[in-house]
């Protein structure tokens, strides 16, 4: 259900069901939490691509086993795309055809979306006369500005690649054959970050966009943060390189 490509610094996770159209079940939920948990532990993955085997990107929720879930069971169907939120690797979804529900909920998930013009952003919740889950709103909400979120859930908009790209829900919208090297590349380019720096950064950011902190207290964070990062030896290794390169060329 889920198979990981390993590119040294950066990985490709695909969700692999195209019968199913790579829905999530509680099975692949566990199977997401495991991959994630396993490239974060191992350290060398600092960043990951997401996309779905063709047709599908994500197909939502596992319809049967969404109508017989307690509590429990929602709670396990979420965990693949909850525990994506809390990673701390860079992560891309590269969105090559329909995310929906609980699928655009994996997508929101994710801290940059690229698009094919294929690409389906179709929230859905309503339309099945269930109410949003997995954190929905709040992924909706660091995304797009209310009016747009309003849009796309309550009145059931569905937008493509191009129309996602304009609203700002993707990042870039690509054509089909680019989208995965696109995403590659843009992996390869932050995969060159050392992995701790690279996460602290994510966590300073996304704590600057959300919670209530002031300019201060950013400030302050950013500086006992970069403290740390002057006393890596990557720091210094870096500066002495610039310098060389620098000199070379006077």
């Amino acid at each position: 259900m889920i198979r990981v490509e390993d590119h040294g610094s950066y990985a490709t996770l695909v969700l692999d069901d195209p019968a199913r159209r790579n829905a999530l079940s509680v099975e692949s939920s566990a199977e997401l939490v495991r991959s994630l948990e396993a490239m974060e532990s191992s350290g060398n993955v600092r960043v990951l691509v997401v996309t779905g085997a063709p047709p599908a990107f994500c197909a939502g929720a596992d319809l049967a086993q969404l109508e017989e879930s307690d509590e429990a069971g929602l709670r396990s169907i979420y965990a693949g795309f909850q525990r994506m939120v809390r990673s701390s690797m860079l992560t891309i979804a590269a969105v090559n055809g329909a995310a929906v529900g609980a699928g655009m909920n994996l997508a929101l998930a994710c801290d940059l979306r690229l698009a094919a013009p294929e690409a389906r952003f179709d929230a859905r919740f309503l339309a099945l006369g269930l109410h949003p889950g997995g954190g929905h709103t709040w992924l909706l909400r660091r995304a797009v500005p209310y009016p747009t979120a309003a849009a796309l859930l309550l009145a059931g908009e569905v937008r493509n690649g191009q129309e996602a790209e304009r609203i700002g829900l993707a990042h870039r919208c690509v054509p089909s054959d680019e989208l995965l090297p696109v995403a590659h590349e843009i992996a390869a380019r932050a995969a060159s970050v050392p992995t701790e720096l690279l996460a602290r950064t994510k966590s300073t950011l996304a704590r600057a966009y959300e919670g209530p902190d002031t300019y201060e207290a950013v400030l302050e964070e950013e500086l006992r943060v970069q403290l740390w990062s002057v006393a890596q030896p990557y720091f210094k290794e870096r500066v002495a390189d610039l310098r060389r390169r620098i000199s070379s060329r006077s």
